[in-house]
C-alpha cells in the first residue's frame, strides 16, 4: 500500500461503518484486482473489507471518536444538489444497490469510463464529508444530469478575407527556393536590396 493515508469513514451495505486511514488513490487500488480494501483503523490494526460490501468511502475532515458511536459520521445532510454548482465537471445522480440516491460531480476524464470506481465531490462540501468514492459494484444506476463547462470563452472575431500583403521591397521581383540544406535562398539582385536598405 501506498504511504500517503488519508482518513476515511468506510459505510458497508449492512448500515456498519467503520473509521479509518486509507490510501489517497482508491480507485488504482481496486482495480489492480485488490479483493480487499485496507483500512487502518484508529487502534492501528488493520482492516481488510470485500469490495462487494463497501458502499461508499468518504474521505472526511474529522474522523469519530469510536467506531459505530454515531449513526451519520460522514454528516452528509444533503445528497442532492440545490443548485447547479460551479465548479466544472460532470453532474451525476447515481442509485447505489440498496436504492439510495446520491448526486455528486465527478471529473469529466477518463476515469469514469475506465476506474474501478467513481470519485465524486458531494453537494456540500462544508460537512464532514470531502469527497466520495464508490465502488462500480456498488453502483445500480447512473445518470448523467449535467456537464459543467468551464467559464466561457470569448470568441476572437477573425477577420474578413485577407487583403494582398503590402510588399516591403519595391524594385526587383524576389522568388525565394529552397536549396538542397532546406535553407531558402532569394534570387533577388543584392545591389538593389543594399540600396533599398540604406533609405
Amino acid at each position: 500500500m501506498s504511504s500517503v493515508r488519508k482518513p476515511v469513514i468506510v459505510r458497508k451495505f449492512s448500515r456498519d461503518w467503520c473509521a479509518g486511514y486509507a490510501t489517497a488513490s482508491l480507485g488504482a487500488e481496486a482495480g489492480q484486482g485488490e479483493p480487499d480494501l485496507e483500512i487502518l483503523d484508529l487502534s492501528g490494526k488493520v482492516l481488510r473489507v470485500a469490495w462487494e460490501q463497501v458502499k461508499w468511502v468518504c474521505y472526511v475532515r474529522d474522523l469519530p471518536a469510536a467506531s459505530g458511536a454515531q449513526g451519520d459520521p460522514e454528516r452528509l445532510l444533503h445528497k442532492r444538489f440545490a443548485t447547479r454548482p460551479r465548479t466544472a465537471g460532470l453532474l451525476l445522480r447515481l442509485t447505489l444497490l440498496d436504492g439510495e440516491e446520491i448526486e455528486g460531480l465527478a471529473a469529466n476524464d477518463r476515469s469514469l469510463v475506465e476506474g474501478a470506481g467513481l470519485m465524486l465531490t458531494p453537494p456540500d462540501t462544508r460537512s464532514n464529508t470531502q469527497r466520495i468514492y464508490i465502488p462500480r459494484q456498488a453502483i445500480l444506476t447512473l445518470e448523467v444530469v449535467s456537464l459543467i463547462g468551464a467559464a466561457a470563452r470569448t470568441r476572437i472575431k477573425t477577420a474578413g478575407p485577407a487583403a494582398d500583403q503590402p510588399r516591403l521591397f519595391s524594385g526587383a521581383e524576389e522568388t525565394s527556393e529552397l536549396t538542397e540544406d532546406g535553407i531558402g535562398s532569394t534570387n533577388a539582385d543584392p545591389a538593389t536590396m543594399a540600396q533599398e536598405l540604406a533609405l
